[in-house]
């Protein structure tokens, strides 16, 4: 029987027989950036790359999610190892796709080859026979919390019922038969330690999606006749700010946010205005009280200025 030294050294040695296949595929994500829940083009070739090493998969799980299994030659409990396929937001960065702004600005291009490095070791045949359990190779998209109302009309639709890609694979009993999951991410910081590091605790979060409804009038003309939905926003952020002096620091809380629509030409005033907001901080007793003053402050934006809000 091969000794655990000689089992890492079949693994290292097969995945950089396959360097520059890993190094490609990365290339190829990092060129083709897409946000959360229209990872097409990132699943397909996920799915083209787990099919070249023989994994059999499921696809579509959480609409661009995939799921492939790796049978040891043991008993043992079934460990998933976690890709994120989406990207972010970031007009300006270098990588961004012309048109949709999208980019691989947090490194998830750098993710899923990672997983499948680890399946190329894996499936060493040394390797693959003194696997004691399985091992699941988890392509998970739309980590990103972003696009909120795109997302929530997924959910309208039936298409989704939770917006976040491993939230969405939990409801849909996907780790059901997963004992542990980890998962690698890039990081923008170097360690003088290593190149490898154990990663702390993350915020949790609530977040806000919601409209405020005035009267369109012409700003021009009658701007008395109308109900100015952006005046009440900014009372609304303005009253935000107010509050973060009541916001621990040791908490970690975090109120932010973007207006997504503004209004729609220079000469109505605005009668439709749509705001994007996070909560996040430390504890669940933190994100509750930060969550009913960011409410608080929507509602009173637009009370002053007569608005509804629509949530």
């Amino acid at each position: 029987m091969p000794t655990l030294a000689e089992l890492k050294a079949s693994a290292l040695a097969a995945i950089d027989d396959r360097a520059e296949w890993l190094i490609e595929t990365a290339k190829t994500i990092l060129e083709n950036p897409e946000p959360g829940c229209q990872e097409v083009k990132t699943s397909r070739l996920v799915s083209e790359k787990l099919s070249e090493l023989g994994v059999s998969h499921q696809s579509g799980i959480a609409l661009t999610g995939l799921k492939g299994l790796i049978e040891g030659g043991r008993p043992g409990p079934t460990v998933a190892v976690i890709g994120e396929l989406d990207s972010l937001r970031v007009l300006d960065h270098p990588h961004a796709d012309p048109e949709t702004g999208a980019a691989h600005a947090c490194g998830h291009h750098c993710q899923t080859p990672m997983m499948l490095g680890a399946a190329v070791g894996l499936l060493a045949p040394e390797v693959l026979g003194s696997l004691a359990g399985n091992v699941a190779l988890i392509a998970v998209p739309a980590e990103e919390f972003i696009d909120v109302e795109y997302r929530w009309g997924l959910h309208n639709e039936g298409k989704l019922g939770l917006m976040a890609g491993k939230q969405e694979f939990i409801r849909l009993g996907a780790f059901d038969d997963v004992d542990m999951a980890m998962m690698v991410h890039t990081s923008s910081t170097s360690h003088e330690s290593g190149k490898f590091s154990v990663g702390g605790t993350s915020n949790g979060h609530v977040v806000k999606y919601l409209r405020f409804i005035g009267r369109a009038a012409h700003a021009g003309g009658s701007p008395h006749t109308g109900v100015n939905a952006l005046q009440a926003a900014m009372v609304a952020l303005n009253a935000l700010n107010t509050q973060r002096e009541t916001l621990r620091n040791e908490l970690n809380v975090r109120l932010h946010g973007i207006m997504t629509r503004g209004g729609v030409a220079v000469n109505s005033v605005p009668a439709d205005v749509r705001y994007e907001g996070r909560v996040r901080g430390r504890t669940e007793e933190a994100i509750a009280d930060a969550s009913m003053k960011m409410d608080r402050c929507l509602r009173a934006g637009a009370l002053a200025i007569g608005d509804q809000l629509s949530t």
